[in-house]
């Protein structure tokens, strides 16, 4: 009698794991690029006719107070370029071998205007080496600081150091030429609503995170998006933060970071992603509210190895699924999932091991339709005579806490 019951709940199970997977949606990106970036996004030079020429000078501001492109050369200390135009205005700022060092003011600090764009003709370096000031009400924390949307673009380098946040934007940040190099002791390159890479070299080194969107007001803005480009990242903190999505379409990714990547819903679609995190080293978390934590790989070639301890290399509060694409992962715990798991396709290889199917860290735990506890398997990374633990998504069947072994 036991026997026959056994039998009736694994073919309970059995299906209703197979009706989770027929439900599924297919998977889609969630932003696509041709409604992120301009045309003139993508232009990596500036069109100087009608031009404004200014020349650095110590302690001499530079007031930008209409539309137009301005070119700025020369090397100076303490100053700062104000833009405060018209909320239409776009503005276009041509660095041509500028270097500036501020004690404690942003270089470029954007008020007012629609759109600000900062094009790199000649290598170029700005810099604040002391504490910041504050602007009346406003914390300036920036050596770019701007209060609207700002594009990064250009042919030639820019290096940017501080003693707090490198480039903070208040709005939407794109970046899609040009080299940028960041070294600072907070954020690197920190945004309001959206962070959008399509094309350029970064080299970021931050003390907390290398690249972070986040908006404070509004739980279902501050993601990244990243299609294009280099991206090396060394920080103290969290290489990538999304409050909701962190979306990767393309692109070559290096990061070191305690965490390296960590947002509410998080989908691979492409690029080559290279993680060496301390702690996790993919982290979907509740950020925001407009997502359920999510790691959805759908394409791309992504590596993870951690340090020792306890440390995941692909963590979800919620759900993981594995579509498409090539995942290695390295490390103490592989996979680490609170919600369902569904591997539809796509190579998986934990340590060293060719597997088809999600191993769960959770003894027992987390498995395809809820609680802790089931039919688990106390070796999670072990495909059994029934991948429990594994191809069943770890386990947990009913609720409870389970055993080790199951059955």
């Amino acid at each position: 009698m036991k026997h026959l019951i056994r039998i009736f709940s694994l073919a309970i199970a059995l299906c209703m794991i197979f009706t989770f997977a027929a439900s599924a949606e297919t998977a889609s990106p969630i932003y696509s690029a041709d409604d992120l970036f301009t045309s003139r996004d993508y232009e990596q030079t500036a069109d100087l006719s009608g031009a404004v020429s200014c020349t650095v000078s110590d302690g001499q501001d530079i007031h930008i107070t209409a539309a137009g492109v301005y070119v700025l050369t020369g090397s100076a200390s303490n100053v700062t370029v104000y833009v405060e135009a018209g909320t239409e205005d776009k503005v276009q700022i041509v660095l041509d071998g500028v270097n500036v060092t501020n004690a404690n003011f942003p270089v470029i600090y954007v008020k007012t205007a629609d759109k600000v764009f900062v094009t790199v003709s000649g290598d170029s370096a700005l810099s604040v080496t002391g504490s910041f000031a504050a602007d009346g009400s406003t914390k300036t924390d920036g050596v770019i600081f701007s209060k609207t949307d700002l594009t990064l673009n250009g042919t030639a380098s820019l290096t940017v150091s501080s003693t707090d946040n490198g480039i903070v934007c208040k709005d939407d940040l794109k970046i899609t030429g040009g080299t940028l190099t960041v070294t600072t002791a907070s954020k690197a390159i920190d945004a309001n609503d959206s962070i959008r890479v399509a094309g350029g070299a970064l080299y970021l080194t931050a003390g907390t995170d290398g690249l972070h969107a986040e908006n404070s007001d509004d739980d279902t803005k501050g993601y990244v998006y990243i299609g294009g480009g280099s991206i090396t990242i060394s920080a103290g903190d969290d290489g990538i933060h999304g409050q909701t999505v962190v979306q990767i379409d393309g692109g070559t990714l290096s990061i070191k970071a305690a965490e390296g990547i960590e947002g509410t819903y998080i989908q691979f679609n492409g690029g080559t992603i290279n993680i060496q995190s301390t702690d996790d080293g993919v982290n979907a978390a509740y950020k925001s509210s407009a997502y359920t934590p999510t790691v959805e790989i759908n394409g791309g070639d992504i590596t993870v190895a951690m340090g020792a301890g306890d440390t995941d290399g692909i963590d979800s509060n919620g759900n993981i699924i594995v579509n498409g694409g090539t995942v290695t992962v390295t490390g103490n715990s592989t996979f680490d999932y609170d919600g369902a798991a569904q591997y539809n396709g796509g190579t998986i290889i934990a340590n060293g091991q060719q597997i088809a199917y999600i191993p769960n860290q959770m003894m027992g735990g987390g498995g395809m339709m809820g609680g802790r506890g089931g039919w688990g398997n106390a070796n999670t990374n072990t495909n059994d005579s029934f991948g429990m633990g594994g191809s069943f998504g770890g386990g947990g069947f009913g609720g409870g806490r389970g055993g080790r072994g199951g059955w």
